[in-house]
């Protein structure tokens, strides 16, 4: 073993920045709306935010949250955050008022960067444990009278007008520091935080480079959430390749389009949703040079063939939360381009292997918790198992939860909870999960959250959700609902309670009224029943 030289340099993201900034300052680092920033102007408020954060009090290790659409201050956040010595915490935008409040608490959330839009949507549910509000400016660059939200409110183009340019550090002691806490739902209702390093993030940014082929002359257009997983990395991976941030803070078929021509987009990515999204488009129509990658959910074989036709080259990854976002890559195999065109969709449709910066996947038999030795299924394509990962591409873990952490690490691998088959060409394909979740246009949905919204209304007697196949966002929670005896409650009445308690996206897509759910000896509900009625006619219980 070669001893260290003493010279070594702790990874971090931030550094992408600061060399962007050098290397090409000049260059269009962000596009939002009318609004162009410079990679010099980019850098500049980077370093104004992180000396703001300090003077407002923001220690190292400290979490900040983040409530704000695809915008340049949602971009910005990644870097100036981590770079005053806090952790990231970008919020669902899609999230309830009460499901904010809980990741606040939890995250010990005291410094809230947010959109104005987002923030009046809150009303009078902004946690107190929030001292702190920098208001962002609006999608036209005008900056909102904060006084509106109360004397915690400031401005954050006020702050940082005033806030010191002087340059700041953009190294970090120690690599594996968190650079951001991502709350995911999970099977216990409620959201738990995957801790990310600076390392990992540096090392999947490094990654997602490759796998996207992102370059200087990338233009990336933000149909993905970069509350997602700090957007599957690719705020810092664009970012390290001086590449174009295109904006989007609503996904809308006519304005991708839009921004494909105006904009000459040649990069972007998204859950099949968004595929769907873009071919349905009137304005549809066949391209060139445009890569894009998916995940959140198989993509069908069919929505690949369709973009095929429109020219635009997908490519599917696979990842969790728990993982950076992706951490596989369905990489095209030469021999696969003298193929039918459908059989090759179909192989393009599978989760694929390892990313450059990942260790070897591997498909195991299921074990009972705790279980230490772990054994792989055969490679014969049929054989089902638990997808398990380990190496950089992993988190530090979950925060503030131990014990949920030693779980997810049995054996000394992450379980995922999803399960699949590995085929002999060492391609990993999902059929189905272990957890009760819904994963719903790439949002993860936890179906207990869901059952204890709907048992939330006095006329409900007992439920259960599973999930249902829905052709636009691949899956969507069906609820079985048992009602009191006389109760006028109908389907319509359960989902409009639903939309008072969660997220839209978490609603019922259906609703069946039904006497009595069905139950083992011990009671528990046999939600595989449930799921067998909701699938019935579909190959695989992934969509």
């Amino acid at each position: 073993m070669t001893a260290s030289s003493g010279l070594d340099t702790a990874l971090t993201p931030l550094s992408f920045l600061e060399k962007a900034a050098r290397v090409f300052p000049e260059a269009t680092a962000v596009v939002d709306g009318p609004r162009r920033q410079s990679y010099a102007e980019f850098a500049d408020r980077a370093t104004r935010l992180a000396s703001l954060l300090r003077m407002r009090g923001v220690a190292r290790g400290d979490r900040v949250g983040v409530l704000a659409p695809n915008s340049a201050e949602a971009l910005l956040a990644q870097f100036a955050v981590p770079l005053a010595g806090g952790a990231v915490v970008a919020l669902n935008t899609r999230l309830a008022p009460p499901e904010v409040a809980y990741i606040a608490e939890h995250a010990g959330i005291s410094v809230l960067i947010a959109d104005a839009g987002l923030l009046a949507g809150l009303g009078d549910e902004v946690p107190e444990s929030i001292r702190l509000i920098l208001v962002a400016p609006d999608a036209d660059g005008t900056q909102p009278d904060p006084a509106r939200f109360g004397p915690r409110a400031e401005a954050l183009e006020v702050g940082l007008a005033s806030a010191s340019p002087q340059p700041v550090s953009w190294t970090v002691e120690d690599e594996n520091a968190v650079i951001a806490v991502n709350y995911t739902s999970g099977t216990t209702g409620r959201p738990k935080g995957v801790m990310y390093t600076h390392r990992g993030a540096y090392l999947n940014a490094l990654g997602e480079i490759i796998t996207q082929g992102l370059d200087a002359d990338s233009r990336y257009l933000w149909t993905l959430p970069m509350f997602h997983c700090n957007g599957w990395c690719t705020t810092w991976a664009l970012t390290g390749a001086m590449g174009t941030h295109v904006c989007l803070r609503a996904v809308r078929g006519d304005e991708i389009w839009r921004l494909f021509d105006d904009e000459g987009i040649n990069r972007l990515a998204g859950a099949p949703a968004v595929l769907s999204t873009i071919a349905d488009d009137p304005a549809a129509r066949p391209m060139e040079g445009i890569r894009m990658i998916t995940a959140g959910a198989p993509p069908s074989p069919t929505i690949l063939r369709r973009f095929e036709d429109l020219g635009i080259d997908v490519t599917q990854v696979y990842g969790l939360t728990e993982t950076y976002g992706p951490i596989t890559v369905c990489t095209p195999q030469p021999v696969w381009t003298d193929l039918d065109p459908d059989d090759r969709a179909g192989l393009k449709s599978r989760q694929g292997v390892a990313m450059i910066h990942a260790d070897t996947i591997r498909v195991v038999e299921r074990t009972s918790p705790g279980e230490k030795h772990l054994v792989d299924v055969p490679a014969d394509g049929v054989t089902m198992g638990e997808v398990v990962m380990t190496g950089n591409g992993v988190m530090k873990g979950y925060f503030a939860d131990p014990e949920a952490t030693a779980t997810a690490f049995a054996g000394g691998w992450f379980h995922s909870g999803d399960l699949g088959v590995m085929h002999p060409d060492g391609y990993v394909q999902l059929l189905d999960r272990a957890k009760d979740v819904v994963v719903s246009g790439g949002e993860n949905i936890s179906t207990i959250e869901v059952e204890q919204a709907i048992v939330s209304h006095p006329d409900v007697v007992d439920c259960a959700v599973v999930s249902m196949p829905d052709e636009k966002w691949g899956e969507r929670p069906k609820a079985y609902v048992v009602v009191r005896p006389g109760s006028e409650l109908d389907e319509n009445g359960v989902i409009d309670h639903c939309r008072t308690r969660i997220a839209r996206y978490k609603v019922p897509g259906a609703v069946e009224l039904t006497e009595a759910l069905p139950r083992t000896s011990t009671g528990k509900v046999r939600k595989n029943e449930l799921r067998d009625a909701a699938w019935s006619g579909w190959d695989k219980r992934i969509n």
